[in-house]
């Protein structure tokens, strides 16, 4: 169905090609996974099968890919819409409707399709992936996850042979992620569709893959194989694997259960040994291992504050809001203090990104109140704001508007009113080999979320607000922020994280607040909330309960 010949792919300016030597065949009716680090040219790949590389991206295409017979070298996307359906990592950049029901009819307009078969698959899709109490909301209004689920929507209704998705989940809470899983694994089966699909968060996705293909670095071919031999060798693989890896088992697991299975000899050794605290060792600068990605993160260069530290950075009260006759949140309470890192969890559209706008200003309560550093934020002028809060959104590039770093610093730096250098100072830490005159659009997710941190950073603010910081990174990636997040928290920064993740959740909060429709439904200790969770326990805890262990590392750190 899906063709590659010997496919090399050179962007314009670009000295060497992004891909190469990439000459696979993805069959009918099978759901292959492309996995590899960050910036391997996996969404290249995925662009070369829509034709939006090259017609659209530019570069050059050299050899052949060939979707159902068709020469995407001489087939533009608008030709192959019939046949190839395609999400992106961005959601809101595919909309060209205003409200869900008419996003998902859309394709099929386009298509020419009758209206009577029209009205049949929205109502199949919006039951599908349960988007049906959502069909006249506007797409403005949803929340990350809850658009996501829309844009994969919009591509099932034409009901295209082939679908593209890169990181379809990464915006999904875990129950979500598992139902548009379960659709894409139907589609497969019993339609006989043909999905090539790219995602970093191998948990949850490997044991619906058919085949994996492993880009191992930049440049190099890619390796096609089963889940089970890509996994044995593959530089990125999920907390199920590395504790596979750990233990000795083969063949290495690749689900929960297969794991459990194994686990009752790894268990005994477990027991009666005590949980191990690892998040000191980020004082030190160094990162706790998470799966291949071991190594230090460089400190950074900041004052650490000379003033004493406040009881509290964050207090709120009986908070209430409504947006677009959608009550967001109902009577909350909770309170931030300083060194704490906190994960706000809970299902798409729970109110966790609302949480973080009202802390941040941009959003006004309803009823009660917000006070940030002793101050109402959404009251607070901007320049004084920045020294108290900082928001990263889900899309950084929400943040960084110039057009190279050298500008984004230089901006940073003036509306912080901090020295000059100070954003740059923080981007060398952060980041290696990116130079001013890079354009922030040519850096990778990693890296663009990188420097949003350090512009937030600029204005050292004593609480850090993350709206979803590892869509896009990889496990390297992720250690890498685990480690600089410790290092913040231990120099007396308060974080708070809206988070899916739940392997990111485990390794770094150390409590974790669930909403449930606005609400507060749980507020402890990482360890007491999540492992008591069906849909937000992480690997290693379901694998190795009732013990309560959270990660590979606090495992590893055990047996030694």
């Amino acid at each position: 169905m899906i063709r590659f010949e010997d496919v090399s792919v050179t962007y314009d300016g670009a000295s060497e090609p992004t891909v190469r030597g990439v000459d696979f065949e993805v069959p009918e009716g099978e759901l292959v996974l492309l996995v590899g680090p960050s910036g391997v040219g996996k969404s290249t790949i995925l662009g070369a099968v829509s034709g939006l590389v090259p017609h659209f991206t530019g570069g050059t295409l050299r050899g052949r890919v060939t979707v159902a017979g068709r020469d995407t070298r001489t087939h533009k996307p608008r030709e192959l819409a019939d046949v190839v359906g395609t999400v992106g990592q961005d959601p809101l950049s595919h909309f060209v409707t205003d409200t869900v029901e008419d996003e998902l009819a859309y394709g099929m307009e386009s298509l020419g399709l009758a209206p009577t078969v029209m009205r049949r698959r929205v109502e199949e899709t919006l039951d599908l992936l349960g988007l049906a109490p959502l069909r006249d909301r506007p797409l403005a209004t949803l929340s990350g996850g809850q658009q996501q689920r829309v844009a994969i929507g919009s591509v099932l209704t034409p009901h295209p042979r082939v679908l593209v998705l890169d990181e379809p989940t990464s915006a999904l809470d875990p129950a979500a992620a598992e139902e548009v899983l379960a659709v894409l694994q139907r589609l497969v089966h019993d339609l006989g569709t043909t999905i090539l699909m790219a995602e970093h968060r191998l948990e949850r996705v490997i044991q619906y893959a058919d085949q994996v293909a492993l880009l191992p670095a930049r440049g190099e071919p890619p390796v096609l194989g089963t889940p089970a031999e890509m996994m044995a060798v593959s530089p990125v693989y999920p907390p199920v694997v590395d504790l596979g890896r750990l233990a000795g088992w083969a063949p290495l697991p690749l689900t929960v259960r297969d794991a459990r299975r194994r686990a009752g000899e790894l268990r005994e050794r477990l027991a009666g040994r005590a949980l191990v605290d690892v998040a000191p060792a980020a004082a030190d600068g160094e990162a706790a291992p998470q799966g291949p990605a071991e190594g230090r993160v460089r400190r950074l260069r900041r004052p650490k504050p000379t003033a004493p530290a406040p009881s509290q950075l964050a207090e709120v009260r009986s908070l209430s809001v409504r947006r677009a006759h959608v009550q967001a949140l109902r009577h909350l309470d909770l309170t931030v203090r300083p060194g704490e890192t906190i994960a706000l969890m809970g299902r798409n559209g729970a109110g966790k990104s609302t949480l973080l706008n009202t802390l941040v200003g941009l959003t006004e309560p309803s009823a009660g109140s917000v006070r940030v550093g002793g101050a109402p934020p959404h009251r607070t002028a901007p320049r004084d704001l920045v020294r108290r809060v900082g928001l990263v959104p889900q899309e950084p590039r929400d943040l960084l508007y110039a057009d190279t770093v050298a500008a984004e610093c230089r901006a940073a730096d003036h509306d912080a009113g901090a020295a000059p250098g100070t954003c740059r100072a923080l981007v060398d830490d952060l980041l290696t080999g990116v130079t001013d005159d890079t354009h922030p659009r040519d850096l990778s997710e990693g890296q663009r979320l990188a420097l949003a941190l350090a512009v937030v950073l600029t204005a050292r603010p004593p609480l850090l607000l993350l709206d979803e910081p590892t869509r896009g990174l990889d496990y390297a990636a992720k250690a890498r922020l685990v480690g600089l997040l410790r290092e913040l928290a231990a120099t007396g920064h308060a974080i708070m994280l809206a988070t899916h993740d739940v392997e990111l959740a485990a390794e770094l909060a150390h409590r974790v607040i669930l909403l449930a429709e606005g609400e507060v439904i749980a507020d402890g200790p990482a360890t007491d909330v999540i492992t008591s969770s069906p849909s937000f326990a992480p690997q290693v805890s379901k694998i190795l309960a009732p013990q309560r262990w959270l990660t590979v590392t606090e495992v590893k750190k055990a047996l030694s």
